[in-house]
Order: C-alpha cells, then structure tokens, then sequence
C-alpha cells in the first residue's frame, strides 16, 4: 500500500506525541503524553501511534533533507546556505552553528521519544499478540534507524530507553558509542525476529532490519558479520536490483519496487507544510543541491576505463554519450533547456535524480506536489555492503565481482563488467568498491558518511574548493559535531564533545 503512514499525520502529532510545550528540550522529551486512560483502547489508536513514529523520519536528516549531507561531502555544493552546510564545509563548525547540527540532534530525539512512548504503552491495547509483535518490531527498528543517525553525527549520546517521567530524568549523561551501538544491535535482534520476511511497501519488513544490521556491523568494521548478514538478503530472493536505475526516486515507479528495502514515504499534499517533500522545487527549480566537478570526473566511460586511460574521453562532450549512463541519469548540465530557463549554477551541474517531470511544470510553492520518496536501504547498497565486507575479510572473491557486476548491468546503465584482472588486490579492489559506491548512490545522502568511516575526510576534502575559489576545511575533530550549547544549558550533565 502507497503512503501508508501518511494517514491525517497532523492529528497524529498533536493528540498523541507532541507536548504541549513548545520548548526543544521538553519537545524531545515529552512528559504530558496523552493519558492511558484514554488511548491505547483499540486498534485504530495503535496504527494511530505507530503512524506517528514513522511520520517522525520526516522532516529531519532520514527524511529529504537527507540528500543534503553529500553538500558536507566531496559531491556536491549547497547553493543556498541550507542548514549552515556552505559554512560548515568551511570548517565553522562550533556549539552555535544551528542549522545541520541542531536538526541532526533534536529530530531523531523526538522519534526516539515517539517510540519509547509507543513500546511502553503497546502492551496496554486489545490487539493480537501476532500484531503486537510486529508492531513492537516496526518501531525497535525505526528507533535503531534514529540512534545509528546519532552515534555517526556525535559519537557518545544520551541513551533513553524509556521515556523519561519528569524534566529531571530527562537530565542525563552520555552514554558510551559503544553502548548505544550495543542497543541498536539488540533493537535490531528484536526486529528481525519479529518482522516478516516480506516485499518492502512501507512498513519495515525483515529486509529493511537485516540491511541496516548489516550497515551498522559495516560502520563498526565486524567484515564478517556484516558480510553475512548482506549475504543472507542476498540469498532470501526478497529484493533484487530494479530494472530501471532512476524510477527508483520517482514516485510512480516506487510502489513494488523490488529494489528498495526501506524508505521514507511522502504524500502530497496531506503532510504538513513544514515536513512536505519539495524536492521538485528545491533541486529543480531552485538548484539547492549542485554536484560538483570532482564527481563529474569520477565517472567512467562505457568502456569501463576512467577518463584518465579512456580514449573514449571528450572533455567538450556535454552529451555524455560515453560516458556511465548513471552519470546523466544523476545530473544534467547547461545543455539542458530546463536547466537554462530556471537558474544560473555555480558548479555548472544540477541534480537529475529525484525529478518527476511528469508533475506539472514549472515547479514553485504554489505547485508543491512532488511526493517522491526517500530512499534509505535498497538492493544496490546491500551488493555493496557486501562486496565491501567480503573484501575486508580475506581479498579478492569471485562472489564480490559477481555482486558489483549485479549493479553494473542493470538495464539501461550496462556498463561493463568490474575488471578481475586489474582489481585482483584487496588494496585495487577496495579502491574500486569505494568507487561504485561513489557513483551508484551520488546525492543519496550516503558519501558523507563512508568517506567519514573511511577516515579519508580529513585527507579528500582540503583538497577541493567551494565555487569561489575558498579552499574546503576539515579538521579530525569534525569526524563529529558538537552539541548545540542550548543542550548544554538545558542538560547539565551532557558533555561537550573533545575539541569543541
């Protein structure tokens, strides 16, 4: 079912997880949830409370607004200063900055919240132990998903379990990224075990738990397991790479897609004005997001060779016609007529992925229904994932050339196979793992984070510029950001992360 937790999504937030407070501090932590007494006496208020927890990945970094983290990375620029990100890829980064950094903190906080609320209170309605346990199941996963964001923007973070009954139990200290991590894990077990081993349609399923069990064990460099557990979608014939690479971020061919294992779903207009999906209006006729030049470059030709061996090159080429398909199917240039009647960017590329050009154009607020959903888990990920994994263990494996070569074939992107001749070293195939990465998932939110857990940020990133020349900064203390000082005043207890 499309949009299954779109359903009167304003009610939901204000009858059943929102605190009448206003302040963020209480808006994470509400203490005044609607009264047992009257909730939780049928069905109807359970999918009530559960459509609200997964109503919460909107309007925050697990919503739309994540494709704007490849804006912090070595993919793309923010034209307009969204979220403070032009100054943060500047290095300013401090317990002021706001914008990024607070949402990235205070957002999934109130999820976590959501869902505490939800599992302390689930028991209490007359619904079946079956719908109870997958429920249960549905919203350790969503949480998992919100901690996993937290623990890679700040390390060690507050760890609430259940919700806090008064401001002062709200008021604790950090806990270990080791044990928030420990938690995630045990939210995961629970969700697996109670999930369905089903297509994805917009409620977790037993794939969309295991991928991102996967991604953690990934982040954290447990190769092995994070192979297995990749290895066990593989062979579960669940999911399976989609015949057609861009009806993945368009909303049409998003229902059924047998590619996408977990996402954030919109409906336009039904979301609320602050949380609707503008992506039509932000990328397209605005240009929020511009890829930049140096993954321009990263993209094969049709041969399989890089532009630097390819004789297939032609630096005037805009066409792009030998060039990996992936690469227009991710961005345009100034060749495009709508692309030179909306904007002059100042990288000279705009995002093609995520468009619908079957909404009417031209795009502005006052046709704000684009309601293409975010994808967060598909097939893709998971090969690579894998392929990854594998390789860390024990070097080159014909499995991990067979599951690269799965995403290279793909209808409409048929790019050769991956080269076992050349890439026959951990070391070369590692490079050239991280470079599918690179290119499969450009502007999907993921570059930010692997070249992070890659600790090459450090080492990539002072080696660009933004568009007026100003070198990029990023220091090793920006491996994470520091806590907004309004926490800080708000929670004593809380530490300010080293170097901040």
């Amino acid at each position: 079912m499309k949009k299954l937790y779109s359903i009167t999504v304003s009610v939901v937030l204000t009858t059943v997880i929102i605190c009448s407070s206003c302040q963020d501090f209480l808006d994470k932590n509400p203490l005044d949830q609607m009264s047992s007494q009257t909730f939780w006496q049928t069905e109807a208020d359970v999918e009530m409370a559960l459509a609200g927890c997964y109503s919460r990945l909107q309007g925050n970094f697990l919503g739309f607004q994540r494709i704007w983290l490849d804006c912090l990375s070595d993919n793309a620029h923010a034209e307009w200063d969204y979220y403070n990100i032009p100054n943060m890829k500047l290095g300013i980064i401090s317990s002021s900055s706001g914008g990024a950094i607070k949402m990235a903190y205070a957002q999934p906080y109130k999820g976590i919240s959501s869902c505490n609320f939800f599992l302390s209170n689930v028991d209490k309605a007359p619904i079946s132990d079956e719908k109870k346990k997958v429920d249960k199941a549905e919203v350790r996963f969503l949480r998992a998903l919100m901690y996993f964001d937290l623990v890679n923007f700040f390390g060690d973070v507050i760890l609430y379990k259940t919700p806090p009954q008064n401001a002062d139990e709200a008021k604790i200290a950090k806990s270990p990224k080791a044990d928030v991590l420990a938690y995630i894990h045990a939210d995961l077990d629970e969700a697996i075990a109670g999930l369905p081993e089903a297509a994805y349609s917009g409620h977790a399923v037993k794939g969309s738990a295991k991928a991102l069990k996967a991604k953690v064990l990934l982040f954290e460099k447990k190769w092995s397991e994070a192979a297995d557990y990749a290895l066990q979608i593989m062979n579960s014939g669940t999911f399976r790479i989609a015949d057609n690479y861009l009806g993945l971020f368009l909303t049409k061919t998003q229902l059924g897609n047998p590619e996408i294992i977990f996402s954030t779903e919109y409906l336009s207009p039904d979301n609320s004005t602050g949380d609707v999906e503008d992506l039509n209006v932000f990328l397209g006729s605005y240009g929020c997001i511009q890829p930049i030049q140096d993954l321009v470059d990263d993209y094969e030709c049709i041969d399989g060779k890089y532009i630097t061996e390819s004789p297939l090159y032609d630096p005037k080429d805009l066409t792009w016609v030998n060039r990996d398909p992936r690469l227009k199917l991710t961005m345009r240039n100034s060749t495009e007529e709508w692309f030179k009647n909306q904007w002059n960017g100042q990288t000279g590329y705009v995002c093609r992925k995520y468009l619908d050009f079957s909404v009417p154009y031209p795009w502005g607020y006052s046709n704000r229904n684009s309601d293409q959903d975010m994808v967060y888990l598909r097939y893709a990920d998971v090969l690579l994932m894998y392929a990854e994994a594998k390789n860390e263990v024990n070097g080159p494996d014909p499995s991990i050339y067979v599951a690269l070569d799965q995403i290279r074939s793909r209808p409409g992107v048929n790019m050769p196979p991956v080269d076992r001749a050349k890439y026959n070293t951990q070391a070369l195939l590692r490079e050239k793992i991280r470079h599918e990465r690179r290119i499969e998932l450009a502007l999907e939110g993921h570059r930010y984070f692997d070249i992070k857990r890659w600790e090459i940020a450090h080492i990539k990133m002072p080696l660009l510029t933004n568009p007026a020349g100003i070198p990029l900064k990023f220091e090793q203390k920006h491996y994470l950001w520091p806590f907004q000082q309004s926490e800080l005043d708000n929670n004593p207890k809380l530490v300010q992360t080293p170097g901040y």
